[in-house]
């Protein structure tokens, strides 16, 4: 599980809280399940206009991707592309197939398997940048829910507000209730903002890094299949791969937690 993302949901919505209470409020105060249905069924009854059934079939995968998503280390790809240019530069590349079954990543087996088989560079280039393309897109495609609940929570939090000074308008007999019903029509507006800012937008933005991430992989991969199918020297290869890194990034997590604690 990603604990940065428990632990700031929890953080965020926390310190509202007590933020509240430190001023003199009462949680009970922020309680009002009328602005909830406004602001909640409302917010995912525009997303759900908004997207299209299959996309909306994905949106569960897309948030567990937030809670349990583990990354993979930049280092071992990069690892893993010099020991198959050692390989090939050794045995050759047909030597490359007793290989591709051991990964797990669709991707690099088939950028593999092109190599092995032959197939023109270029060609080979076309085919991984495009499935590169799609990928990218439908990474798009996931978050974009997230994005758009985000927009459409703040204002179904203005007109459930704005619903609610309706109301409070139309009985204006009894002043001194105006006050509560005042108070509780803006819990609507509290709802969208903080929604949007504390749990969506936050999420979508972790899952766009994320996407990011993996784009950075399968670009290191592109060019290390490349790199290998030209025959390259796999010391040099490496070095060049590391370039795609930031330099605290050029080790294996294991080892710069090792130099960390060392330093």
């Amino acid at each position: 599980m990603d604990i940065t993302t428990v632990l700031g949901l929890v953080l965020g919505l926390l310190s509202l809280g007590v933020g509240f209470l430190l001023e003199g409020g009462h949680l009970d105060a922020l309680w009002a399940p009328t602005a909830a249905l406004i602001v909640f069924g409302g917010t995912f009854g525009t997303v759900i206009v908004a997207t299209p059934m299959e996309q909306l079939k994905e949106l569960g995968k897309t948030l567990k991707l937030a809670f349990t998503y583990k990354a993979k280390d930049p280092m071992e790809t990069i690892n893993e592309l010099v020991a198959l240019a050692t390989t090939a530069r050794r045995e050759g590349i047909l030597a490359l197939e007793e290989k591709i079954e051991t990964y797990d990543d669709e991707f690099f087996k088939n950028g593999i398997r092109l190599v092995v088989d032959g197939v023109d560079p270029d060609l080979v280039r076309s085919m991984l940048e495009t499935e590169l393309s799609f990928i990218e897109q439908r990474h798009e495609k996931g978050v974009q829910p997230l994005d758009q609940a985000g927009g459409f929570a703040p204002t179904m939090g203005i007109i459930g507000t704005v619903m609610g000074l309706v109301h409070v308008l139309g009985n204006l007999d009894d002043v001194s209730s105006l006050g509560p019903q005042i108070a509780t029509a803006f819990i609507a507006t509290l709802y969208g903002v903080a929604s949007a800012n504390v749990i969506y937008l936050p999420m979508a933005t972790k899952l766009k890094n994320r996407s990011k991430q993996e784009v950075l992989i399968r670009e290191l991969m592109i060019e290390g299949i490349l790199s290998i199918q030209a025959g390259e020297n796999p010391n040099i290869l490496g070095q060049k791969l590391k370039a795609f890194l930031a330099p605290k990034l050029r080790q294996p997590k294991a080892e710069a937690g090792e130099a960390n604690v060392e330093a």
